[in-house]
């Protein structure tokens, strides 16, 4: 569950800039939301909070039953280890292939080397990358890098995936894949953020809609999509 109470996040940097002001927002474990706004709306800050890159200058941020208005330091890194990160730009480990690329995060956690031979090539099958594992990244296209991200992101089971503008380092045309996909991991029960500037794949798509704007929550609906019409 993610929860922000009453949320402001003030910059003193540059002569002080209002970045979120009185945010409330609720999301239920289990839900896929679409998180839109121009720039400068308040979407990157909203991530920063949720990942706790920064804390709120007031209010209470709630992920996955961590307070992180007040976690100690040294419990951020367990922290992150309950959330998956998709990145714009890949973020994969360029002399790792992609077997390792995603056994990488279950590693570092110390998962069993039995439990790495079960679950890579689970996530892998799922995002349809099977036999591209011992590829390395400069082989692949820009649509197969994000498909490993996203393995990767949903390697450890994670309660919750953020993705921060996915699809917009990938062709248009597979821009939907990329949604379809992580729809279908939030199938499985993953909470799943989204963060897009792209309004066609909102309007397809539909489900909820955050809209943020000068920091504000202005739009919070269920809507219609192209998609939920098939």
């Amino acid at each position: 569950m993610v929860e922000l109470k009453n949320v402001d996040v003030h910059f003193k940097d540059g002569g002080g800039v209002d970045a979120l002001n009185g945010v409330n927002l609720r999301i239920e474990d289990g839900e896929f939301v679409f998180i839109v706004g121009d720039s400068g709306a308040g979407k990157s800050t909203l991530l920063k909070l949720l990942t706790r890159e920064i804390a709120p200058t007031s209010g209470r941020v709630f992920v996955n039953g961590y307070n992180l208005a007040k976690i100690k330091n040294k419990k951020i890194p367990y922290f992150r280890r309950s959330i998956g990160m998709i990145f714009q730009d890949f973020r994969l480990i360029p002399d790792l292939n992609v077997y390792d690329n995603v056994a990488f995060v279950l590693r570092v956690t110390n998962k069993s080397k039995r439990t790495i031979r079960h679950r890579v090539p689970y996530v892998l099958n799922l995002v349809k990358l099977a036999e591209r594992a011992k590829a390395y990244p400069d082989t692949l296209s820009g649509g197969e890098k994000q498909r490993v991200a996203i393995a990767r992101a949903f390697a450890s089971d994670p309660g919750l995936i953020i993705a921060d503008e996915p699809t917009a380092n990938v062709d248009p045309a597979l821009s939907y894949d990329i949604v379809k996909l992580l729809k279908e991991i939030n199938k499985c029960g993953t909470t799943v953020i989204m963060v897009t500037h792209e309004h066609s794949l909102v309007e397809y798509f539909g489900g909820r809609i955050v809209s943020l704007k000068a920091g504000e929550v202005v739009f919070d609906e269920y809507v219609g999509g192209e998609a939920q019409d098939e």
